[in-house]
């Protein structure tokens, strides 16, 4: 009997994180502006590309402080139980994010998580931009393609599981076996009649894996 691979891809942003990274630098780095830019970007008007780049011509900040900033952000507290889990069953666990890499790999680094994340790489000279490794030029909508990554990382037959909470996952959640959504995610995957479980973390995610047989 051929068992099926589980595959974990979980988003980072207000998933992993507690509180949005590129929310939180807006929020602090950005002038006046950023908020009509961030809704011609949730309106699909324009591309993560263009709204990172965009918002970064308003950004007062360095690197310093931007890594004092991330020292705030604290992870779900039932992230660590959920990937020891996903080590324990032997479940590749990837992060996908439409953010930045220089947040994901301090934040992950900080909490002492060795996990494979594809993201937006975030550049600094004398000012941030970003470049997309990760992007579809055939839509172009999303810096990091998400669902183009899902089918690079998984074989024929394996069961994705995604977790995610945003306008970024909406993409993958029609790619994937299994949602957990919560926010943003949640309500759009119950408008598209997309079958998702609704989670307020991953506490709600690792009692579900660890109830039933998906």
């Amino acid at each position: 009997m051929q068992v099926t691979k589980k595959v974990m891809f979980v988003d980072f942003d207000g998933t992993i994180t507690q509180r949005d990274t590129c929310t939180a630098m807006v929020e602090t780095f950005a002038g006046e502006g950023w908020l009509q830019i961030n809704e011609l970007w949730e309106k699909r008007e324009i591309s993560t590309e263009e709204c990172a780049n965009m918002t970064f011509q308003l950004f007062h900040a360095t690197l310093a402080d931007l890594s004092k900033l991330l020292d705030t952000i604290q992870i779900d507290e039932g992230f660590s139980d959920f990937v020891d889990f996903c080590r324990e069953q032997g479940y590749p666990v990837y992060v996908l994010s439409d953010g930045y890499d220089f947040c994901i790999d301090y934040i992950l680094k900080k909490f002492k998580f060795n996990l494979p994340y594809y993201a937006n790489h975030l550049v600094y000279e004398n000012g941030f931009r970003i470049s997309c490794n990760y992007i579809n030029r055939n839509c172009g909508l999303c810096g990091t393609c998400k669902r183009s990554l899902i089918e690079s990382l998984t074989d024929t037959g394996s069961q994705v599981i995604y977790v995610g909470d945003g306008i970024s996952d909406t993409c993958p959640a029609r790619r994937s076996s299994q949602v957990f959504a919560k926010g943003r995610l949640f309500e759009f995957c119950r408008s598209e009649g997309i079958p998702a479980i609704p989670i307020s973390g991953f506490a709600d995610v690792l009692k579900y894996l660890t109830l039933h047989s998906i």
